[in-house]
């Protein structure tokens, strides 16, 4: 039931579910079975990430950061971004916001 519909998602070919809260916050827990590239985008609040396996590249405008398990990340509301992820890459996403 909390499956993220594929037009819902910036990444082809991902697995996502989500978990909204009761104060309209999201988390999105993803896996990326094959290489990926998602689309630009941006969000309208912030969006924080941790890399649980394999590898995600987050680029913005400014540069790119290669994340690994434990790695941390926040994007700002209103940042432009796009990411790739390696093969087998599991991520979390929290929203400060409704995403899905």
């Amino acid at each position: 039931a909390t499956k993220v519909p594929s037009a819902l998602q910036n990444t082809q070919d991902v697995e996502g579910y989500f978990y909204e809260s009761p104060s309209g916050g999201q988390a999105a827990f993803w896996t990326c079975a094959e290489a990926r590239e998602s689309k630009l985008h941006t969000h309208p609040f912030d969006e924080y990430m941790v890399v649980l396996s394999g590898e995600y590249t987050v680029c913005l405008p400014e540069g790119e950061t290669v994340l690994h398990p434990g790695d941390e990340f926040v994007i700002p509301a209103g940042t432009p971004q796009w990411g790739r992820c390696t093969a087998q890459t599991r991520t979390i996403h929290a929203f400060g916001g409704k995403r899905i």
